[in-house]
């Protein structure tokens, strides 16, 4: 089996009494698109830090790339690009004179450089602005010649830290779908840190909970869903053309189906909550009587469903010896 190509044991990191990172171990395999999510303050730029030796733990390792951050940093930085939530550019250059001088502080051949830079401005959709500068750019592009900066080395891991901020919706959901075609035409290893659930769930393969310096959970969407709602019954939505009747006899013969644990009808649409997925019995039961189906939805739990469980689970374990500073986790999904 393939090595890890980032690998986290014990990872802890301490300012006096505060644990800012409490024991964190995670793996991450070559490829990987891998979600750190959890609230400002939560311990995810610490520990984003100790990954590339900008700070050292107070214990465990943090290997990045076959190489220990702490022993051998430039190693790491040589394989690593790091893009954090606020990238600076020197708003007298333009966006490829910029992207040149970081070409050069990485070493790269003088003889390279320009067409180097120029293959990255294409990557990245912004061939159109090579020779504008910086200080003309909105955010959201100023994102996209951040992703430029960091790629620009060849890295095989790129970490972002809150690479959506501040970038309007539309330029999210480019942004997003660029970190992914990026990953999978180029193998490029991506440790995403965000407290934005939704775009979490769009790009990420795993997500790992971070919280109070702790990871919390960690795995796909569909796995953590399944974990969490193992006794949750399948809810389907079916909208139908026209509204049944406020006295529907076809009501008890639906409820004979089996499985069929609750209906609730609503103008058009008809909600049915089944012990397991009857989807097709139910679109051939409506169809049979003449109904016109116009539309089926299935139930599928997504993060913000996993967080308020998950947190409704630990908070019911934690309420009789609640600690300092968790206090936090009530209100987080509310924000």
């Amino acid at each position: 089996m393939e090595k890890p190509i980032i690998e986290l044991r014990g990872l802890t990191k301490c300012y006096g009494a505060l644990k800012a990172v409490d024991d964190l171990n995670l793996t991450i395999r070559k490829g990987e698109i891998f979600g750190l999510l959890g609230p400002n303050g939560a311990g995810k730029t610490t520990t984003i830090l100790m990954m590339l030796g900008l700070t050292e733990p107070t214990a465990g390792t943090a290997m990045v790339c076959g190489y220990n951050a702490t022993t051998n940093p430039i190693a790491v930085k040589k394989k690593v690009g790091y893009m954090p939530d606020s990238v600076g550019f020197y708003d007298s250059m333009t966006a490829l004179e910029n992207l040149a001088y970081i070409g050069r502080l990485n070493g790269i051949p003088e003889s390279e450089i320009k067409d180097r830079a120029f293959e990255m401005m294409k990557i990245i959709g912004l061939a159109d602005a090579v020779d504008k500068k910086t200080s003309a750019f909105s955010r959201g592009m100023k994102q996209r010649l951040g992703l430029a900066d960091v790629l620009i080395k060849q890295p095989d891991v790129i970490i972002l830290d809150e690479p959506t901020l501040g970038i309007d919706p539309s330029g999210v959901k480019e942004f997003l779908a660029l970190i992914h075609q990026l990953s999978r035409q180029h193998g490029l290893t991506v440790l995403l840190s965000s407290h934005h659930l939704h775009q979490v769930q769009q790009v990420c393969d795993r997500v790992g909970i971070f919280v109070g310096g702790k990871m919390l959970v960690e795995g796909s969407v569909d796995k953590l869903s399944r974990n969490l709602f193992t006794n949750e019954n399948y809810v389907v939505s079916i909208t139908l053309r026209e509204a049944p009747p406020a006295r529907w006899e076809a009501e008890d013969a639906l409820r004979q189906l089996g499985n069929v644990q609750q209906i609730t009808v609503t103008d058009r649409v008809v909600e049915i909550s089944c012990l397991r997925d009857i989807t097709p019995d139910l679109v051939r039961f409506f169809v049979h009587k003449g109904l016109d189906v116009m539309g089926v939805h299935k139930k599928e739990y997504g993060l913000d469903d996993i967080y308020e469980k998950y947190f409704e689970n630990n908070l019911a374990e934690n309420n009789t010896h609640e600690k300092p500073g968790r206090t936090f986790q009530r209100s987080f999904f509310k924000k």
